[in-house]
């Protein structure tokens, strides 16, 4: 039987410079009532020119450190779930190493899109759990706004920037971290995609000219996947716990379309303050939105002593996952 896993603290960060949709009604032809409508986010927090993921990452890490009570000399390892990384190489997670002084940490990044909170979790628990590692510290970042076409009006919206990060470390008691659940599916990438900038199309005039190294997104295709995964993964957590959707004290949920979760909250026939949103205030952060809406919950006091907390996730590739908190 492997070693408990506890959650022994949470942090994030966002950038100061906002972008509301009244910025928006004046860069491409929208308007808040449509946004808010369709989405319901409100505005987003989006790096300004010279900062960087890594300063995000950086500072997310060294919160959730901060509250865990976790010095960098004490870290084993250092996760960073991120698709949109200062560079390719080094990692981000080397970076982010380097400046928060982990002397004696191990680093690698994990790409599972908006999954990637989730992933990271579980591959930091599974560190943990099986005695490799005492301390593992977990960090969602994502700069989208480097990778969003903003002459897109259906997808530039969405989006924002910003970074979480969880502790975890070994221990029986509260803050039971487990049931962590992941799968995938890569039989249709296009439906949600950066075409440009890997192996397969590296960097040119053409692929800049085309624009191919922004998002791409097909919407109707991913608004059905996301429902029916978040209400899988909700009622799959759910029943491995022994109790039913409504009896979860909080969902924490990625944040990506206020439509997506209301329409989970209904057939799932549970109550709206069983989830904690802050769609409206960050947009679609990807990995980091898990993050960043878990730490927030916590400094609110959404979350008390034997609460069972279920994170919902999915993404690109396509890929979906949760794990379960017993806190």
């Amino acid at each position: 039987m492997g070693t408990a896993v506890k959650l022994l603290g949470t942090g994030s960060f966002v950038p100061e410079r906002v972008l509301t949709n009244a910025d928006f009604e004046r860069m491409v032809d929208t308007s808040d009532e449509w946004i808010m409508s369709r989405t319901g986010i409100r505005e987003r927090h989006v790096l300004s020119d010279g900062e960087k993921n890594s300063d995000m990452a950086v500072q997310a890490g060294y919160n959730a450190l901060q509250a865990a009570h976790i010095a960098p000399e004490d870290v084993d390892h250092i996760i960073v779930c991120t698709f949109t990384p200062d560079m390719l190489v080094p990692n981000c997670a080397c970076v982010v190493q380097s400046r928060l002084d982990a002397v004696n940490a191990g680093a690698v990044d994990i790409n599972a899109a908006c999954t990637g909170f989730i992933s990271g979790l579980t591959h930091g628990a599974a560190l943990v759990g099986s005695g490799q590692a005492r301390r593992v510290l977990v960090i969602a970042s994502e700069v989208l706004s480097r990778v969003t076409d903003y002459q897109d009006r259906g997808t530039c919206v969405l989006f924002g920037d910003g970074a979480g990060a969880a502790v975890l470390g070994s221990g029986d008691g509260g803050h039971a971290i487990g049931d962590f659940f992941l799968r995938a599916d890569g039989s249709n990438p296009e439906a949600l995609w950066i075409p440009a900038g890997g192996s397969n199309l590296p960097a040119s005039a053409n692929t800049v000219a085309e624009r191919l190294h922004f998002i791409k997104m097909n919407g109707r295709e991913v608004f059905k996947f996301a429902v029916t995964r978040m209400i899988e993964l909700i009622e799959g957590a759910a029943e491995r716990a022994g109790i039913k959707p409504g009896d979860i004290d909080l969902v924490v949920p990625h944040q990506v379309n206020q439509r997506i979760i209301q329409a989970a909250v209904e057939r799932l026939g549970m109550r709206e303050e069983q989830f904690y949103c802050n769609l409206e205030w960050y947009g679609n952060t990807s990995a980091a939105s898990a993050a960043i809406a878990l730490d927030e919950a916590v400094r609110k006091g959404r979350v008390k002593a034997g609460n069972t907390v279920v994170l919902v996730a999915f993404g690109g590739g396509f890929t979906w996952g949760s794990t379960t908190i017993k806190w």
